[in-house]
């Protein structure tokens, strides 16, 4: 399955944020993301399958893909558009569950990246790619010459992760990441809609962010 465009993945984290997640992802679908991930995770499965079901609702009135991180249970039951497994994970298995939809996985090394792509991955993340506030202690940054060796060491969609900024999108692009995933630098916006689209322009080569 084809990357949703423009391949910008808005990843929640409602920790970050001043005003509800369902407005923030409101105003990221305005700005022009196509393409947004619930991760909560600490989350009641009740409370989380609602806020799944209301991110859905809100995205698909712009045309957006939302899916969630691992809970392919809540996916199913709202008829959300995919999938993010952790690392260690089978696609394979979740594309028997969710056949037709988006099937993601977290990498943090070449190794880990081809092996999820070739275990039926339609893309994967790839972090940390520089030092980042959000999630930290996942191991040193690749920086932009490791992104590129991840890339040319899979033969699929590498989306960047980790510290994604204005100022460092089109680097990755031209370390040939597919896609970026931003999570802080959209959690903590005042405007989230015109930092989406200022990232979009960013990555997609635009001079004007």
């Amino acid at each position: 399955m084809d990357l949703p465009d423009p391949p910008v993945l808005v990843i929640s984290d409602r920790s970050q944020v001043q005003r509800p997640l369902t407005e923030v992802a409101a105003s990221s679908f305005a700005g022009g993301c196509r393409w947004f991930s619930l991760r909560e995770k600490d989350l009641p499965a009740g409370d989380r399958r609602a806020l799944l079901a209301a991110l859905v609702e809100i995205g698909h009135r712009f045309g957006a893909l939302v899916t969630a991180h691992e809970d392919t249970d809540a996916v199913l039951a709202v008829g959300a558009d995919g999938v993010h497994l952790p690392g260690g994970s089978d696609p394979h298995a979740a594309r028997v569950l969710l056949p037709g939809r988006l099937i993601g996985a977290s990498a943090h090394s070449a190794a880990e990246a081809a092996a999820l792509l070739q275990a039926g991955a339609d893309y994967v993340t790839v972090s940390p790619i520089f030092p980042t506030a959000s999630k930290p202690g996942y191991g040193p940054a690749l920086e932009l010459d490791g992104l590129a060796r991840v890339v040319a060491a899979t033969l699929g969609p590498v989306v960047a992760l980790g510290g994604i900024t204005l100022e460092n999108a089109a680097l990755c692009r031209a370390a040939g990441a597919r896609g970026i995933a931003v999570m802080g630098e959209i959690m903590r916006a005042a405007e989230p809609e015109l930092t989406v689209a200022r990232l979009i322009r960013a990555f997609s080569g635009e001079a004007r962010v």
